[in-house]
């Protein structure tokens, strides 16, 4: 089967199960190390994003990771069960105004990293594509 999933609770510390998982595809997909650090990154920065701003770190909602392989490309899709937000009018990080900023840059890198990036779902739903 080329297709794996994981659901985790909205607790931070779960981005090490969430590592352990992308460890494991890894292996089970035969990624290349040269993008391995690009869809380690971008993915745990879509996780980090549904459990901190789709779920609010609420223990109750989960946080779905779904990977897939198929026509030489990793599709990737984290799932909160947020309330969604506008993906439309995401403020750019890269603008003076914004570069002292803590938060931000999630999004933005996920672009900079991953091939492709689709938001559905009302932006509950982030799929990252990774071409092999």
């Amino acid at each position: 089967m080329n297709k794996i999933s994981i659901e985790v609770p909205s607790i931070m510390e779960n981005i090490r199960i969430v590592e352990s998982f992308i460890d494991n595809a890894k292996d089970k997909f035969k990624i290349d190390d040269d993008i391995y650090g690009n869809i380690m990154i971008a993915v745990m920065e879509a996780v980090n994003n549904g459990i901190k701003h789709g779920n609010l770190e609420n223990h109750r909602k989960m946080v779905t990771l779904t990977m897939q392989f198929a026509d030489e490309r990793i599709y990737v899709w984290v799932e909160d069960e947020g309330a969604g937000f506008d993906f439309h009018k995401l403020p750019d990080p890269t603008a003076p105004e914004n570069l002292e900023l803590e938060g931000g840059r999630g999004i933005f890198l996920m672009q900079n990293l991953a091939d492709e990036v689709n938001f559905q779902d009302e932006g509950r739903k982030v799929e990252l594509i990774f071409f092999m």
